[in-house]
């Protein structure tokens, strides 16, 4: 959470990004609590706006930092939820916007992690969907097997879904 944020009362402010591949498989980074690697699991990689950054500058930005990929077509947001949790021995409240974006490039390069992200992230996966589906593991959102399948299926919503909030 940024100091503003924080100081306002607010959640952190947040772009993620739904990075689909040719063969409509998504980009997932592994994570994990920098004090105990044993608690880990899957998201989409995104971050935390900085200083004057539109939306949709901010996932651009995080998508090259954290992936090394920045030849992307960028769409529309197609989610917007509220989540709270604990992470590296704090509270994070943060308000996210999951953008889907499309690339023909797989390969990713790492480099441009924070030192906290150098820290809790161990690597990327391109998942299919049915992967997804049947994995059981940790992902968040949680409910992003069944919203990535209706977005292959229906495509991108009219208007941005309200998710249920996630507090862990």
């Amino acid at each position: 959470m940024t100091a503003d944020a924080a100081a306002a009362g607010r959640p952190r402010q947040v772009s993620r990004v739904i990075l689909l591949d040719p063969a409509d498989r998504i980009l997932l980074l592994h994570g994990f609590e920098p004090n105990d690697p044993a608690d880990h699991w899957w998201f989409t990689p995104g971050g935390g706006l900085e200083g004057g950054e539109t939306r949709e500058q901010a996932a651009l930005r995080e998508l090259a930092e954290e992936t090394g990929i920045t030849e992307v077509d960028l769409g529309p947001v197609l989610w917007q939820r509220y989540c709270s949790f604990p992470f590296d021995g704090r509270r994070w409240e943060q308000d996210e916007w999951y953008y889907l974006a499309r690339t023909t490039r797989t390969r990713t390069d790492m480099g441009g992690l924070t030192e906290l992200e150098r820290r809790s992230v161990s690597g990327a996966r391109w998942w299919t969907s049915e992967e997804l589906l049947s994995a059981h593991e940790t992902v968040y959102p949680t409910r992003l097997a069944e919203l990535l399948r209706t977005l292959l299926d229906d495509g991108p919503p009219g208007a941005p879904v309200v998710l249920a909030p996630e507090i862990v």
